[in-house]
């Protein structure tokens, strides 16, 4: 099992993060078509900023649109967390059951702020976010929540806009254990031919694992490298966000949160996924203290207007 051939017209690669005790989102851009060397555009400055809620955003995800809105629409979904007007406790008994969401039609320009409720009144808090778009053409927004803060499960629910949301269901609940922290890479999506890689945290054991699936996003999963410890890719981190290489063929990269530590450390695949073999990547090119966010391969065109509009 691997990922999608090489695409040429990928020309580099744009991270959004946050910054741990800053709560914006800041973009990163690839040093050239180097998936694991990136700057700091806007001079190290946020580039989002939220107005509503409690004023911060964690765990920013760029979302590319799907259908008609493929190549012309982004969204940036993430957390309405800003743990210095709360404390932890607070925050995961009864935070945020909505999720940030702006859009843009060039990756450049961000605009149409809003703060979307998508849990029920009983939930406890929607963090880390993400979306994609399924076979059906709709979006599907995962996000975790819980009843009971001593297991947290990840929900979903389907948008066309970001704007309605169907009422969500449960994705995956391994109660006792918490799950938390989900981050699913499409390697094919073809009507024929579903077949994703998935990674997600046990809040438990504090540990990330991947898991497979080739019968799509609803089908079975299988545990990568077998069960128990064998399927952990590393301890003490979170918030993986995973991303194709543009330049070879089958490869996949990932970002761990050593969030104990300086943030995120690159890793990347060695073969076929299902044995879940990763190496820690060559860090010289990649900056230290960036937390949950994620990366998102660009063409030319993009890369280059982010460069002009965010470059220092």
């Amino acid at each position: 099992m691997a990922a999608k051939r090489a695409d040429s017209r990928l020309a580099g690669y744009l991270g959004a993060f946050f910054l741990g005790a800053d709560p914006y989102v800041y973009f990163y851009q690839s040093n050239g078509n180097d998936a694991t060397s990136f700057r700091a555009l806007n001079r190290g400055q946020p580039v989002i900023r939220p107005a509503r809620g409690t004023g911060g955003v964690r765990d920013p995800a760029i979302v590319q649109g799907g259908g008609e809105e493929e190549g012309r629409k982004w969204y940036i979904v993430g957390t309405d967390l800003n743990i210095g007007r709360t404390d932890w406790d607070a925050a995961q008994r009864a935070g945020s059951r909505g999720i940030f969401v702006w859009e843009s039609t060039d990756l450049v320009n961000w605009s149409n702020e809003r703060l979307v409720v998508v849990e029920d009144s009983t939930a406890g808090m929607v963090w880390a976010p993400e979306a994609l778009w399924d076979a059906s053409q709709v979006l599907s927004v995962r996000h975790q929540t819980h009843w009971d803060p001593s297991s947290i499960r990840i929900r979903y629910a389907h948008t066309r806009d970001f704007r309605t949301f169907t009422a969500p269901q449960t994705y995956i609940d391994r109660s006792p254990t918490s799950i938390i922290d989900l981050n699913i890479l499409p390697l094919y999506t073809d009507a024929d031919n579903q077949q994703y890689v998935r990674f997600m945290k046990n809040e438990t054991r504090k540990t990330v694992f991947m898991e497979y699936s080739t019968t799509g996003l609803f089908g079975n999963w299988t545990r990568a490298g077998g069960g128990g410890s064998s399927g952990t890719i590393a301890s003490q981190v979170e918030g993986p966000a995973a991303y194709r290489d543009n330049l070879v063929d089958g490869k996949v990269h990932v970002l761990l949160d050593f969030y104990g530590g300086d943030g995120y450390q690159p890793y990347e695949s060695t073969g076929d996924l299902r044995d879940n073999r990763w190496v820690a990547s060559n860090r010289s090119g990649f900056p230290s203290n960036l937390r949950h966010g994620s990366v998102l391969p660009v063409n030319q065109t993009s890369f280059d207007a982010l460069s002009e509009k965010w470059g220092s």
